[in-house]
């Protein structure tokens, strides 16, 4: 278990295929498709944080599947809804959501 000071950010809560329930934690505007740890990792210093980054890790919702996702902990600084908003921003930035 991370640390009570610490936010842990996975890659499934920026992606666009997925809704809420499935573990989807910013708007689908923000949301970006199949994101990955070095996408979330890139996002985060460009939005300012310094990351702690654990690729190992297995999302709770997909802890079955043999892929692995990673997560990275970030210190807590406000509410995690603005950091999630902040690394979206920067994500979509860098990585816009190719239309269907």
């Amino acid at each position: 278990m991370p640390e009570k000071d610490k936010l842990v950010i996975w890659p499934i809560y920026f992606d666009a295929a997925r809704s809420r329930s499935e573990g989807r934690m910013v708007t689908r505007q923000d949301a970006v498709n199949e994101p990955n740890l070095d996408m979330v990792i890139t996002a985060a210093l460009k939005a300012g944080f310094k990351p702690e980054i654990e690729r190992e890790m297995k999302h709770p919702k997909t802890w079955h599947l043999e892929e692995t996702s990673g997560r990275i902990l970030i210190p807590k600084k406000g509410p995690k809804s603005a950091v999630l908003k902040r690394i979206a921003g920067s994500m979509k930035a860098k990585y816009k959501k190719k239309s269907h």
